[in-house]
C-alpha cells in the first residue's frame, strides 16, 4: 500500500461520518481557522484505530509521506489522524524526522496541532534520541514562535528525567517574547516540572520574577499553595 492509498483509506473512513452540526461549533472554537468534519475525539478515535494497524510495518519515508498527505487535507481531523499515525509508529522515526516535524508544526499551526505533535511525537523522539538536544536548542531560538513553543514544551512528559537546565534556559530565552502562546507555554512547562521537583521550579521562578511575565509566573505557580 502506498502512502497515497493510505490517505485515501483514511478519507474513506472519516468522511461518511461528517456532521455539519458539530463541525460549525468545532471550527468556531478554533477561531474558524480550519474546517472540520465534525468528529469529536470519542468518535474519531475508534474510526482511526483500525487505520493505525494498516500504517504499521512501513519505513520512515512512507510515514513521512502519509503524514504529509493527511496534513494537506482541509479538515482538521485529518491533521489529528496524521499525529496519531506518527505516534503509533514513533519508534520507527529517527532524528531525520525532526525536519518533517518542524514543517508540520509550521503548516496550519494552532495550539491543538502544535501541542499534539509535541507531546505525542517530538517529546518521545528526543527522549529516545538525546543527541537531538542541540536541535531543540535551535528550535528554542527559531523565528516561528510555534516551533519555539514546541521546544519549550517537548519535555512535558519527562517528569524526573527532565533536563532542568535546558528547560530553564529555554524559558529565559523566550521570556522577553510578548506572544501569549509563548508565555503560557513557559508557565505550563514549569508547572509540569514542578510535579517532579517543586522546590527547584519555585526557586527558579523567584530568582527570575523580573524576567518572567506575570502570566508565566501565575501558570508556573498555579498548584503551589497560595499560587504566588
Amino acid at each position: 500500500m502506498t502512502p497515497t492509498e493510505f490517505v485515501r483509506q483514511v478519507r474513506a473512513a472519516l468522511e461518511p461520518h461528517r456532521d455539519p452540526a458539530q463541525a460549525e461549533p468545532m471550527a468556531r472554537y478554533m477561531k474558524n481557522r480550519f474546517p472540520f468534519l465534525g468528529l469529536k475525539r470519542p468518535q474519531l478515535g475508534p474510526l482511526v484505530k483500525p487505520l493505525l494497524a494498516r500504517s504499521k510495518g512501513h519505513d520512515e519515508a512512507w510515514l513521512h509521506a502519509a503524514a504529509q498527505g493527511l496534513w494537506e487535507l482541509p479538515e482538521r481531523e485529518f491533521q489529528y489522524a496524521a499525529v496519531a499515525v506518527l505516534h503509533a509508529n514513533r519508534k520507527t522515526l529517527s532524528g531525520h524526522s525532526l525536519e518533517l516535524l518542524e514543517a508540520l508544526l509550521r503548516a496550519k499551526p494552532w495550539w491543538d496541532s502544535v501541542d499534539a505533535l509535541t507531546s505525542s511525537v517530538v517529546g518521545p523522539l528526543v527522549a529516545r534520541i538525546p543527541e537531538l538536544g542541540p536541535e531543540m536548542d535551535r528550535w528554542s531560538r527559531h523565528p516561528d514562535f510555534w516551533v519555539r513553543r514546541s521546544a519549550i514544551l517537548h519535555q512535558l512528559g519527562y517528569k524526573g528525567q527532565t533536563d532542568a537546565e535546558r528547560l530553564f534556559r529555554y524559558c529565559l530565552e523566550n521570556a522577553p517574547d510578548e506572544e501569549f502562546f509563548i508565555r503560557k507555554a513557559i508557565g505550563w512547562a514549569l508547572r509540569q516540572y514542578a510535579y517532579a521537583d517543586p522546590e527547584r521550579v519555585y526557586a527558579f521562578v523567584e530568582a527570575n520574577r523580573a524576567r518572567l511575565s506575570p502570566l508565566s509566573v501565575r501558570e508556573a505557580l498555579k498548584h503551589r499553595k497560595g499560587g504566588k
